[in-house]
């Protein structure tokens, strides 16, 4: 009986020992509900007039980040040097549920480039504001899904439409990407691991307001 307890548990941390392999967490919001603004382990942009009108809540039964912006834009960053590792997890996954669109985003227009919902991967290289490399996942207002362009407004960003339009405001969708995939179709290589991983809304361009939940972000190996 005691070889077969210890051979149970030794088969259940090996196991548990794959999973953590196949899957890395970059935040669950777990230990931050409630907390406003920036959230702890994030920070905040140094470009514009943000408000961080940010709070990590429970929505639906589940941790997410509410974020609401009012003719503003506001970003959130945070480092995943050495988590984010492309050979091994190249899969980004994560939730969100859009509640207001900016009225008549379109991330491919300089003058309307504004989106309920961003998650932008960066790969950072000096001089960052003009070299840097970043894909940014977005729900547009008006793009079909699957679009993909350069920011007119930021170069070092292309824009991949996930999610479109207002057919599913309010509902929770779970978005699955292949981060090397998209880097290797953009830039034509291979990519190195990226640095930092931003999470944002904006409605200044349109003049308009936009409302969004982004759940828990993770890296899996497929």
């Amino acid at each position: 009986m005691r070889l077969r307890a210890l051979t149970v548990v030794v088969t259940f941390i090996m196991v548990a020992t794959a999973v953590a392999a196949d899957q890395v967490v970059v935040e669950d919001w777990k230990d931050k509900v409630g907390a406003t603004g920036v959230p702890h382990g994030w920070q905040r942009q140094n470009w514009g007039t943000p408000k961080y009108e940010f709070k990590v809540v429970e929505s639906d039964g589940r941790p997410a980040l509410h974020m609401k912006s009012a003719a503003e834009g506001s970003t959130i960053t945070r480092d995943v040097k050495g988590k984010m590792q492309l050979k091994a997890t190249p899969i980004l996954e994560w939730s969100w549920k859009a509640v207001t669109l900016p009225k008549g985003g379109n991330s491919c227009k300089k003058a309307t480039d504004d989106q309920a919902a961003q998650v932008f991967v960066v790969w950072p290289r000096f001089p960052e504001a003009v070299r840097s490399r970043i894909i940014g996942y977005v729900w547009d207002s008006t793009l079909p899904a699957g679009t993909i362009c350069k920011s007119e407004k930021t170069s070092t960003v292309t824009y991949i439409v996930v999610h479109s339009g207002p057919a599913d405001l309010g509902k929770w969708i779970t978005e699955r990407r292949n981060v090397r995939d998209d880097f290797q179709k953009i830039y034509r290589e291979a990519p190195e691991d990226p640095a930092a991983l931003s999470l944002g809304i904006d409605s200044n361009d349109t003049d308009s307001t936009a409302e969004s939940y982004i759940g828990p972000i993770v890296l899996k190996a497929q």
